[in-house]
């Protein structure tokens, strides 16, 4: 560290904030949001794990049920695609497809809860799933979707069934509508 400090402030004529400063291999740094790994001969860059976390929590924040329940769904949209467009644009030069791969995943089965949330009654649920099951000709019984609508499990749980993964697909929550735009598939 000290030879590093000597040389940047000699040859280099840069002040070197010694808090700041630590000499660390790349694999274990952190600069700009980004850490490093060695790919063969290659060094590429990757979004490092606090960054990621805080898009989770970003996220969190904006899905928290209370919340995104009471909105428009064209709104909950809007922000969620602000935000994954934003990070992914920032972080497009590291390698992050596992990850995004798994974000997009725990995304849609949030958007799911809140739009199952914002349906409320059983009842709505029910002729809701049932209008989607129709306008995308999947072969659900009458009984599929009446047991899923009046299910006594959680929105959380309740939105992993089968039903509604599959009637509340990535390409059914990416259609824009007249005010709402699609989500975007991270």
């Amino acid at each position: 560290m000290k030879s590093v400090k000597s040389w940047l402030e000699r040859k280099l004529f840069l002040k070197v904030n010694a808090t700041k400063t630590k000499v660390v291999r790349p694999t274990k740094s952190n600069f700009l949001g980004f850490t490093f790994w060695k790919t063969g001969q290659n060094w590429q860059a990757k979004p490092a794990g606090d960054c990621k976390a805080k898009l989770y929590d970003k996220i969190r924040t904006l899905l928290s049920r209370k919340k995104a329940a009471a909105m428009p769904l064209s709104l909950v949209f809007t922000k969620v695609n602000q935000v994954a467009r934003g990070w992914i644009n920032y972080f497009k030069i590291g390698g992050m497809k596992v990850f995004l791969t798994k974000f997009s995943q725990w995304l849609r089965h949030k958007i799911r809860v809140v739009i199952i949330k914002q349906w409320k009654l059983p009842r709505r649920i029910y002729t809701n799933l049932m209008r989607i099951n129709k306008a995308l000709k999947c072969n659900f019984s009458d009984e599929d979707i009446h047991k899923t609508a009046n299910t006594r499990l959680g929105w959380y749980k309740r939105s992993t069934g089968n039903v509604i993964n599959f009637l509340l697909s990535p390409k059914v929550l990416g259609i824009k509508k007249a005010d709402r735009p699609g989500l975007v598939d991270p």
